[in-house]
């Protein structure tokens, strides 16, 4: 208020209470990968992080997925085709393996099915960094640009990559390198979900360890900033009617095991029965090219006449529905991260993110793709190194759970377990973004008592939910700032206000003991 010169009444007003702290969100992650467009509106959205909030707005800016494609090759090893054996394949597939090239020749990109999973699994607003289309080859330069872009967004608390399982394993472990740096050292704002590169494999596969690749080629740096799980998961994402005969490459070789199947030569020869004639003509249709067709079909009638003659392949060929069998199992075999953040996501919007995201079922999974046991465990959770492994595993009656809830730096009380990393993350910027309305006030005593009681609010509503240990606020935390308590008069003269909060985290309880012990008849 301006000096008084004139009599009269004056009014002013004082704010009676401090500024409130607004608790940041916990749960948005950044996925980065390749997507089938990258427009709004004209306007390319290619390495600019996308706020979206449901699939139908990945639909609006990104597209949809990849139309994936197997070659159906020769393979003289037996054992390599174990699980072409096991879906029931004929004895006359022995001698042949699915493969799907990487990259554009196999449209090999996961993202898309990594969004529908995590949507799946309680997902919700998240940011999309499009590093590239369908026709691009997959590139550790692009990826490690797309991390780079999320440097100018604050809001994100997590950063997965479900594609760069698909790069070769040093570039793989580069990547996983360079978001750890990001979340730990560039902006400590934000956890990064890690997957295991050949996750798929069991530990006592012949071509080594996956775990053991993992932990020795990821070095040591900011481990408390990330996660990681294993196995991969055999999931639900893809359907059977997103598959056709379509999906193979190899369209000569196909034909090759259909009639093989049937017993039918490439012609009806003359006097053939009506039947042989219509399974002859639907298996040389595999090849047809529709764009000769006279007079030109339409684009719907193109799309009708695929439709029927894959539902007659599938009527008359037993072999052909194994095959898109096959296909579908290879599709749905998928890294965790995404499920992951969108357990994250599902566990912070009920229970709060100081609950262990752990003791969580998976929704769109059948089985991991390695069954573990609560032995084979062990070295997962605790080993001397610390970089603790989270497993996902799969209980009778309960279905697929995460049973694993540790950092990579397990080894440390300090930063053991997510749920204390994130939370602490939480309060950090939470109280971070409330201090700056603080900023070039007077560095005296009115200033403090405002920032510390600013700070004991929130931390009582926090405590007051469960978010931190004790039985009363005073053992949940103190706040302290003051001259000769947490400054020295050199810290004021140079501008330096310095506020100290202790906080009791919640940690989980991972492992009861239940001890039974008989005692004498009293009765």
């Amino acid at each position: 208020m301006g000096a008084m010169k004139t009599p009269g009444v004056y009014i002013v007003e004082k704010n009676a209470f401090p500024n409130s702290v607004v608790e940041v969100a916990t749960a948005v992650p950044a996925f980065i990968g390749h997507t089938e467009i990258a427009d709004n509106r004209s306007k390319p959205l290619s390495f600019k992080p996308w706020r979206i909030s449901s699939m139908a707005e990945y639909h609006q800016y990104f597209g949809f997925g990849p139309n994936p494609r197997f070659n159906i090759a020769v393979k003289s090893d037996p054992s390599a085709l174990a699980d072409f054996k096991a879906a029931g394949a004929d004895n006359k597939l022995t001698e042949y393996v699915f493969e799907q090239p990487a990259g554009k020749d196999g449209g090999r990109y996961t993202l898309y099915n990594a969004m529908r999973h995590f949507f799946q699994n309680g997902g919700g607003p998240c940011y999309i960094i499009s590093v590239g289309d369908y026709a691009s080859d997959l590139d550790p330069d692009k990826f490690g640009r797309g991390i780079d872009e999320l440097l100018k967004e604050q809001e994100p608390t997590m950063v997965v990559v479900p594609e760069a399982v698909l790069l070769k394993q040093p570039d793989c472990i580069g990547l996983q390198q360079a978001m750890l740096q990001h979340c730990g050292d560039k902006m400590r704002n934000r956890v990064a979900i890690l997957d295991v590169w050949g996750g798929d494999k069991p530990r006592n596969d012949p071509g080594g360890d996956p775990v053991d690749l993992f932990r020795n080629s990821l070095g040591i740096n900011f481990l408390n900033y990330a996660s990681a799980y294993y196995p991969w998961l055999n999931t639900t994402v893809v359907g059977d009617k997103e598959l056709s005969y379509e999906n193979i490459a190899t369209a000569d070789v196909l034909q090759q095991l259909l009639r093989s199947e049937l017993g039918l030569p490439e012609t009806a020869p003359d006097g053939a029965a009506l039947k042989d004639k219509e399974q002859i003509q639907a298996i040389a249709d595999i090849t047809k090219d529709w764009s000769k067709v006279e007079p030109a079909p339409t684009d719907d009638a193109i799309l009708a006449n695929k439709a029927l003659l894959n539902k007659t392949l599938m009527t008359i060929s037993p072999l052909f529905n194994t095959i898109m069998d096959l296909v579908k199992g290879k599709l749905n075999l998928m890294p965790p991260s995404a499920a992951m953040a969108g357990i994250y996501t599902m566990v912070d919007n009920s229970r709060g993110v100081w609950k262990a995201p752990a003791n969580v079922s998976l929704s769109g999974v059948v089985a991991p793709a390695v069954t573990i046991s609560a032995a084979d465990q062990e070295d997962l959770n605790v080993t001397t190194q610390g970089k603790s492994i989270n497993a996902i595993r799969s209980f009778i009656g309960e279905g697929v759970l995460v049973w694993g809830a540790r950092t990579l730096d397990g080894n440390s009380l300090d930063w053991r377990y997510i749920n204390v990393r994130r939370t602490m993350i939480m309060l950090e910027e939470s109280c971070k973004l409330a201090a700056k309305a603080l900023v070039f006030e007077p560095n005296v005593a009115n200033t403090w008592v405002t920032i510390k009681s600013m700070v004991a609010n929130f931390l009582t509503g926090i405590w007051k939910r469960g978010g931190l240990a004790g039985a009363v606020p005073e053992d949940a935390f103190s706040v302290h700032c003051g001259l000769g308590e947490t400054m020295t008069p050199d810290d004021i003269l140079e501008g330096i206000l310095r506020v100290t909060v202790l906080v009791a985290m919640v940690r989980p309880a991972e492992f009861i003991e239940i001890t039974f012990q008989q005692q004498m008849q009293k009765s």
